[in-house]
């Protein structure tokens, strides 16, 4: 079985670097949408974008989540660029959510259950620090309670080591390539998400009883 998902992996992984370099080399980018009154937003980077895209979609209160990059310097980057891992971004994602309906606390359970926060520089079969675990911080409020949810996992044992995860003060985000929006919805046969993301999103939905869209079996639809 480890055998076959190595090989299912990295089939996935060559299929999407064919796809991106299809599109050329003028890639069609997501774009940010306005927020609206008395939104807030999240970052965050816990491995591949597409299942934490899909895991923060499923939480009440949040109206959209965008996958991009974040944490480096290179202005612009794109998805092979980042993928060099010599960009100093991650592969992140942006939370347009309601705080009268979900907390920043909240968002951070979900981000710590989704992920293994643990590892360094990697997620499962993803290796590089594009792929690292980071919590992006607005304010001085942002930074206390990311510290204090890192306590918390810690001491609950849940994990076997220490998180590792960053924190990091926001900088700036730049959305990924059209073709990563909703990647798990629009794709949910393929073998990484199969096998992969979307194994993430049944944990955190596990994590995160009362706080879900849809109860129930989960599903991208």
């Amino acid at each position: 079985m480890k055998n076959s998902l190595f090989f299912s992996v990295f089939f996935c992984l060559w299929t999407v670097c064919s796809q991106a370099q299809l599109l050329g080399t003028t890639p069609n980018f997501a774009k940010l949408p306005a927020l609206q009154p008395g939104e807030a937003v999240a970052t965050f980077a816990g491995g591949c974008f597409w299942a934490q895209e899909e895991a923060f979609d499923q939480l009440k209160g949040v109206r959209e989540v965008i996958s991009g990059y974040s944490g480096g310097n290179l202005k612009n980057p794109t998805y092979e660029q980042v993928g060099t891992d010599e960009t100093g971004h991650a592969e992140t994602v942006q939370v347009y959510y309601d705080p009268n309906i979900i907390s920043y606390r909240d968002l951070l359970t979900a981000f710590f259950a989704s992920h293994d926060p643990t590892t360094l520089n990697r997620q499962g079969p993803d290796v590089g620090r594009d792929y690292r675990s980071v919590a992006f911080y607005r304010n001085p409020t942002e930074k206390k309670a990311i510290e204090e949810a890192i306590q918390r996992v810690n001491e609950s044992k849940h994990y076997s080591n220490k998180v590792v995860t960053e924190v990091v003060p926001f900088s700036v985000f730049y959305p990924a390539e059209a073709y990563h929006q909703n990647y798990c919805k629009l794709h949910p046969n393929q073998p990484y998400i199969r096998n992969v993301s979307l194994p993430k999103v049944e944990k955190m939905r596990k994590a995160m009883p009362g706080k879900l869209k849809k109860e129930g079996k989960y599903t991208t639809s």
